[in-house]
């Protein structure tokens, strides 16, 4: 969407730009969890998440949808430098709402099983490039030569 790179190294860390979770296409933020693989869906389920009850997705899947979508495009990322998402050692997560932050921790919990990386949470007023982004996360990948 801007004119910066996505990761950039020195030495041995690797420093990911902040991801949000945009429908490059469309310029739209994930919202539903229709927008997401099956196999994300599945286990987005077993956190008890996408219920197929309107009355609760609806509130729930803006932050999920776009917390799992976030952390699996910083998992590209780290797999395209040739790392992993245990390299990813610090996150920086912006929140529109701090209220946010208990979905998006269980999700990260999907792509941190054993060891959480080092975390500093910020809440912000906006992002770009709409209000309806609701979570940008940065990362720092430590990936010795």
């Amino acid at each position: 969407m801007a004119k910066y790179a996505a990761a950039r190294r020195a030495g041995d860390f690797v420093f990911l730009s902040g991801v949000v979770a945009v429908d490059a296409v469309h310029q739209v933020a994930l919202s539903r969890y229709e927008e997401l693989p099956e196999p994300a869906r599945h286990s987005l389920r077993g956190l008890g998440y996408d219920t197929g009850q309107m009355s609760v997705d609806v509130f729930e899947a803006p932050i999920v949808t776009q917390s799992w979508f976030v952390l699996d495009r910083i998992q590209q990322l780290a797999q395209e430098q040739g790392g992993g998402m245990a390299d990813a050692i610090k996150l920086v997560q912006y929140f529109r709402d701090l209220r946010h932050y208990p979905a998006f921790n269980r999700v990260r919990g999907l792509f941190y099983p054993t060891e959480s990386p080092v975390s500093t949470v910020v809440e912000v007023s906006r992002f770009l490039p709409a209000d309806s982004v609701l979570v940008e996360v940065e990362a720092t990948l430590y990936l010795p030569r």
